[in-house]
Formats: structure tokens, sequence, C-alpha cells
């Protein structure tokens, strides 16, 4: 695999005689891709039907002549003024009733029939326009899916959409009646047109009502999608066709928008998302805010290479400050260069980064680029320098793929939409929990692969582990019925069914003979009120009441003598979540009994297997020496004294594994 590195660029900003310039300087740098034109519309479409495209064939032509190959995104995130103008219902609609304007970006509303079809025209315009130029390499649809909160909209058109979804889907309304349970308070309804959308109800709207429509807001992101891959494959045979996902977006259902992606992106800001969407404490962000969570990004990388059967990017990789966290600090110098080792490492084909320079006008003039604003090369663009200069020396060395990593995890949307519908307890958030386990799986030095629950394939690995999973699929209980390896399942997964009701055989509602254990009861509990184990470390946050069969064994005990963790040959199920001392040891005995090597890894330091190859990440601030985790000779890159900010690559052989 040839690991190349680009750039977000965006022509219509900046005058014309200075992209001669830029893609020189670009292609000097080691950039080989650009993305350019995901919110041109106004540009491309300055009035209805008159298209002026010749701009946008000067700069791609101009980017082709330098040897760069165009990433070309379709403008669909910013509708223009004279078409919202024209049609101004499909504005989307905040859970609140009110109208979100013009004005910013990303203003539409994804049930809008009426704007769908104005994205399949001028998809279908560009397509047709630029699909067969040598210059196009690949084509990204839109930009970053709900990004804003823009996917769950509350508008006319959601509401019909929606009332048309639960038609196809239930039939009649005596079904959609009895599957939502619709007898508790009077909610039943004889027609379809009497469904309304779940907001501002008095009190919490019906969950199986508010599933569906999760449901039914993630499909209409999958259709928009579609719309557009199917357009650029018949025009523009041979190109790739990609979406840059978010970091922490679970709103829509991100597998099954891959499917319709040669190759998943997503968008990498590790500073912004310390500040924004990390549930570490204050000490934790002081200590990496410089450098960003040690797993987040990783998480992230795992995430998307499974959504697309392997093949991702990062689109857009944060070079400096951003403008648009609560605080935004610049990045610790080598931390550019590691965060795109660490992509690599991960199995990612590019490297993307956001942007080339730094704008002096609008929203994101904040927001920092390779370039300054007056042009002068940033440290961004250095590090990114030295990125290429390795990738030059190192990138045939290199596996062209990651491999299959030790332990995996599965992962599924649905049981995020669950678990906010209706959490139980403030602080049961379904991502928080898996990171967990990731996070203490990385600090055990092992290697993470994210598989879906929808299309599980479990066989290799030396570890599978389940956590909060909404409710099971029959491909994944027959995946786990014959896998060989350990698996450790809970808490809360199998706790509800498809339809969001208890199952009648209570939870985790799997067969007697993969696991006979039932929960009666649960409780969420206070941060400060942890339920102890006999055997030490507790339960936070959430603990279930165990009922295990005669062919279980009981591992672990609360202190008021309810089973915690429970046995059935190679399987456990875990009743509660566990604080990090607890959930560390468990994972670190279970990854033992799969005969997994593990290494205590202290915070801050990173392991990533890549093929035949070890990745070392140093996010901490103080030095480390390699040789105690085992690693011995020179590395290929980097030193057995990995620095702050530091990325050592070494041989499997020679890394104590």
């Amino acid at each position: 695999m040839n690991r190349t590195l680009g750039v977000c660029y965006y022509p219509e900003h900046w005058p014309e005689a200075q992209w001669v310039e830029d893609a020189a300087r670009m292609a000097s740098l080691g950039i080989v891709h650009v993305r350019i034109g995901e919110f041109a519309w106004s540009r491309l479409e300055p009035r209805r039907g008159v298209y002026e495209f010749d701009w946008l064939g000067r700069a791609i032509d101009v980017l082709h002549q330098a040897g760069l190959k165009v990433v070309l995104g379709t403008p669909t995130a910013t509708p223009p003024k004279w078409l919202v103008d024209e049609m101004p219902d499909m504005l989307p609609v905040g859970a609140d009733g009110l109208t979100r304007k013009f004005g910013s970006r990303r203003h539409y509303d994804f049930a809008h029939d009426g704007y769908l079809e104005e994205c399949k025209r001028i998809t279908l315009a560009l397509a047709k326009a630029f699909g067969a130029h040598p210059g196009i390499a690949a084509w990204q649809t839109d930009n970053e899916y709900d990004c804003h909160n823009t996917t769950l909209s509350y508008s006319p058109a959601a509401k019909a959409g929606f009332q048309a979804w639960l038609q196809r889907k239930y039939q009649s309304p005596e079904a959609l009646n009895r599957a939502w349970g619709n007898v508790f308070w009077s909610m039943e309804i004889s027609e379809f047109s009497e469904v309304e959308l779940p907001n501002l109800t008095v009190t919490e709207p019906n969950p199986t009502h508010v599933m569906d429509f999760r449901r039914f807001a993630s499909d209409m992101v999958v259709r928009f999608n579609k719309a557009q891959a199917d357009i650029i494959r018949a025009h523009s045979p041979g190109r790739d066709v990609i979406h840059n996902f978010m970091g922490r977006t679970l709103v829509f259902d991100h597998f099954d928008v891959g499917a319709d992606l040669d190759i998943s992106s997503w968008d990498s800001y590790p500073l912004g998302f310390l500040e924004d969407r990390s549930d570490q404490n204050d000490d934790w962000k002081r200590q990496f805010a410089h450098a960003g969570d040690p797993d987040f990004q990783a998480f992230h990388h795992d995430l998307y290479r499974a959504t697309s059967k392997g093949r991702w990017w990062v689109m857009e990789q944060q070079p400096g400050p951003v403008n648009w966290a609560p605080h935004n600090p610049a990045p610790r110098n080598g931390m550019v260069r590691l965060w795109s080792w660490e992509a690599f490492a991960h199995g990612a084909e590019t490297v993307s980064y956001f942007r080339w320079r730094q704008a002096p006008f609008a929203q994101e003039q904040m927001h920092a680029g390779l370039l300054r604003s007056d042009s002068v090369e940033a440290q961004g663009f250095h590090e990114a320098a030295q990125v290429s200069s390795e990738l030059g020396a190192l990138d045939r060395e290199l596996s062209d793929s990651a491999g299959k990593a030790d332990v995996a995890i599965v992962f599924d949307y649905p049981s995020a939409w669950a678990w906010e519908i209706q959490p139980q307890g403030r602080e049961f958030d379904y991502f928080r929990l898996v990171f967990d386990f990731y996070r203490t799986m990385r600090r055990l030095g092992l290697s993470i692969d994210i598989v879906p629950a929808s299309a599980p394939d479990l066989e290799g690995y030396g570890l599978v582990t389940i956590p909060g999973l909404f409710t099971w699929t029959p491909a994944l209980i027959e995946a786990v019925r014959a896998y060989q390896g350990h698996v450790l399942i809970g808490p809360r997964s199998g706790s509800k069914t498809a339809d969001f009701a208890i199952p009648d055989s209570l939870p985790p509602a799997l067969p007697k003979d993969i696991l006979d254990v039932r929960v009666t009861h649960v409780e969420s509990l206070r941060e400060d009120t942890p339920v102890y184990l006999a055997e030490g470390g507790s339960f936070q946050y959430w603990r279930e009441f165990l009922e295990a069969g005669p062919e279980t064994e009981n591992i672990l005990t609360t202190g008021d003598g309810v089973p915690g963790l429970v046995a059935q040959g190679n399987r456990r199920y875990l009743g509660g979540w566990p604080d990090q001392g607890l959930l560390y040891d468990i994972i670190m005995r279970l990854a033992s009994r799969g005969g997994l090597v593990t290494k205590e890894l202290r915070d801050g330091l990173r392991l990533r297997r890549h093929g035949n190859h070890v990745f070392a990440f140093n996010y901490g601030a103080t030095a480390f020496d390699l040789s105690a985790l085992g690693w011995t000779g020179k590395p290929l890159l980097g030193d057995l004294m990995i620095e702050p900010s530091g990325v050592a690559i070494t041989p499997l052989s020679r890394a104590g594994s």
C-alpha cells in the first residue's frame, strides 16, 4: 500500500494567480491528495441552472498538472441562499420546534425529498463535467454528516417521511400499537397519519416511538449518501467514493452509510475533542491538553476502518489550534507528526491535513493551517514534511495491511440510541462504556478491532468483548456460539428486544447453552455510591442483580453476596460497570487465558501492532525507555528512549511480544 499525505484546499478563497504556486508547494511538501469543492455551491451555481464550473475546472487542471490527485467534494452541505428562498421548508427544525436558519452550513433536512432531488441534480452536473477528468482520483459526498446536530429534524418533511416509513415497516396501525405498547397511557392510534414526532411531549415519550424515529433518521442519512454515491459511480467509474465522519458522533449508523462507500474517512481533531467530547476529569485534560487523549483518535481509527471493510483515511487532521472547542491550545511540538503516524499504524491509506492555508476571514479564521494566513509555513507544515520524508524511507518496509488485531469489541450504533433514549442513570452512556473497555485494552498494550453487531466476524481473536449491547442479532448469537475464544459480555447487554421491551426470558436473553444467567433487576448508582466487590474493586454507575444457572461459575461477588461476574465455559457475563482497576484486572486475566501477551503501559504510552511491526507513541510529557517493555535493537524509526511526542517502529520480533 502506498501511504500518502493530503490537504484540504479552497481555491475559491484565493486569487487564481496564487493557485500554481500553492500547487507547487504542496507537491514539494510531499502532498499527494487535495480535497476541494465541498462548500462551493454558491460559486458553482450562483443562480438556478446557471452553472459556473470553469473556475473549478481550471483549479483541477492546476492541481493535476502539479502531479496532485484531486478529491472532489459534492457541495451539498452548504445549499445557497437562492435555493433556501425557493424551498424554505428544506430547513431543519430543532427539538425545540424552532427552524434553524440560513447563515452558516448544514442547513437542510435529510428527510426533505425536494432537497434530495436538488442534491442529486448538482451531483449529476458535477459528475458529468468532471467524472472522467484524469485529475480526479476520488469524490467526497457532502461533509460531516450530523455536524452541529443536524441529523435529527422535527420538521413537517420529517413528520411525513416518518409516517410513511412506519407504514412500510408495520403495515397496519394495530401492529404498530402492539410493537410500541401503545395501550400504555392511551397512546393507541388508528391511522399512521396520527403519529406525531417524539418532541415537545409533556414528559418522556414512548421509548419505542423514539427508537423508531432514530432508525428512520439514520435511514434518511443512508438514503441521502447513497443517492450521491450511485450518481458518482455511474459517471465517474474507477474513482473512490468517500465520506468524512466525525468524532463521537453516534446519531446515525455509520456501518449502514459505509456500505455505500469505497473508503470511510474521519476528521481527527485531538485537542478539540479532548476539550469538547471527553468524559475524563480536569486533571486528565490538563495532563494531555497539548497532546490529546491517548486513546480517542485510535478508537475512531479502528471504528471507521470497520465501517468500510478496511479502507479508510483521515480526511481532516488537526495541524495546529482549532477554533471551535471551549479552549483551543496549540499542539505540543511533534504531535502533528505523532497523530499522522498513529493513523498509518491503524491502517490509514491517507492522512489529509485541514487546511492548506489559514483563512483570514469568516467563521474559521482562528483555525490553523499548514500555512499561516500570510502564507508563511506553520509548525504543522514542518511536521508534515517530516512525515513525508519518513514515509518515503519506510513505506515499502511496512505491511500493506494492519492485519487482524489481538482482541475485538462488538460495537452497535442502535445501542447508543437506546441508552440515550432511556439511560436509567444520568451517567450511563454507551460510548463512555465501550470506550472504557477500549482504553483498558490499550493500556494493556493490545491491538483492537471493532466489529459490527449486525455482521460479526469473531474468529482469530484471543478475546471478544460485548459491552452494553441493546439487543442481540441472530448473527451475533450464532457467532458467539461458534467462537472458541474468550467472550466478556455485559453490562446491560441483551436487556431489550428490538421493540424496546424487556425480554420474556429476562436479560441478557441468551440461549442457556451459551450463558445461563438472568438479570432480575438493576440499579443505577450515584458516582459517590459504588458497589464494592468482595474480591476488590467496585461497580460504578450501574449494577445488576444476577441469578446464575447450575452450569455457571461465580467468579466475583458483590459485598452483599450477589454474583458480579459469572462464567460458563469460555463466556463471562459482567453484572456491572467496573471501575478502571477492576476492568483492567478482568481483561488482563482473560487476555492471558487467551494466550495474549500484555504490557503494563503508563498513561501516555501506547502501542499498535501493524502486520509484522509494532508502533509506539508517547503522548506523555516525559521520556520512556522501550527496552523496559522488551524492545531490543535500533528501531526502524525513532529510538528505544522515546521522547514526548515521539514515535518508534520496530519489527514484531524485537518488540518483546
